[in-house]
């Protein structure tokens, strides 16, 4: 399959470029071969369907490495459905180094975190994907670029800022100012209860091009 072929619907043009540009398929899993099996050890059939489906979208796609969380999964491959009560999650791909927790997909399909505990990072997959390519976009369009950690991320000012919508941020927020990006990071200290593991990263010296560059929702030419 070819990337092009490949890349999800619903994206910004901006998030597809990246894929485009920057992705790789490893090769979709075929969860059916391990339905019965999964079945037969009490998970129930909606979650496995949910896994099939995330594999049928996501499965095998290699993507550059986050900024943080040490890079994010390897590549996108659906796991055994787990349940922490009351909810279910599944695995989302593996590290890429060792990590005191893994990534997973949520119960409502949010992309996160959990180590013991849920801290949903992005309300959707999409979201982490579009918060990848921006990230990209900002650091090579901005002309400095500053980092605070721990209680500084606190101490932020962000009036003025609008949210970017795409990123669909919950625990990690991406903001859009007159001439500035702020990507905030808190997932991680929320799944280890440590505030000092907080980041913000602030792109400064945009444009137009590099406050927003293609980010209108579109599908992929065929």
């Amino acid at each position: 399959m070819s990337i092009d072929e490949g890349i999800p619907e619903g994206l910004t043009r901006r998030a597809q470029y990246f894929i485009g540009c920057h992705g790789y398929w490893t090769g979709r899993g075929d969860v059916e071969q391990s339905r019965a099996l999964w079945r037969g050890h009490g998970t129930p059939e909606e979650q496995i369907d949910r896994v099939a489906a995330f594999e049928a979208v996501w499965g095998g796609l290699a993507l550059p490495p986050s900024p943080h969380y040490d890079g994010g999964p390897r590549a996108f491959r659906g796991g055994v459905p787990q349940v922490l009560a009351p909810n279910w999650f599944f695995e989302a791909g593996a590290q890429r180094t060792a990590l005191p927790y893994a990534f997973v997909v949520g119960p409502s399909g949010e992309f996160g975190l959990e180590a013991g505990k849920w801290v949903p990072l992005h309300a959707s997959v999409e979201g982490w994907v579009e918060a990848l390519a921006l990230a990209d976009h900002a650091r090579r369009c901005a002309r400095t670029t500053t980092t605070l950690t721990g209680a500084a991320v606190d101490e932020l000012e962000l009036d003025g800022f609008e949210v970017v919508p795409e990123v669909a941020g919950l625990a990690d927020t991406w903001w859009r100012g007159t001439d500035s990006l702020i990507a905030v990071y808190r997932g991680e200290a929320e799944v280890m209860e440590s505030p000092r593991c907080q980041t913000a990263t602030i792109y400064a010296g945009l444009d137009t091009w590099g406050l927003r560059g293609l980010d209108d929702i579109g599908t992929p030419s065929k």
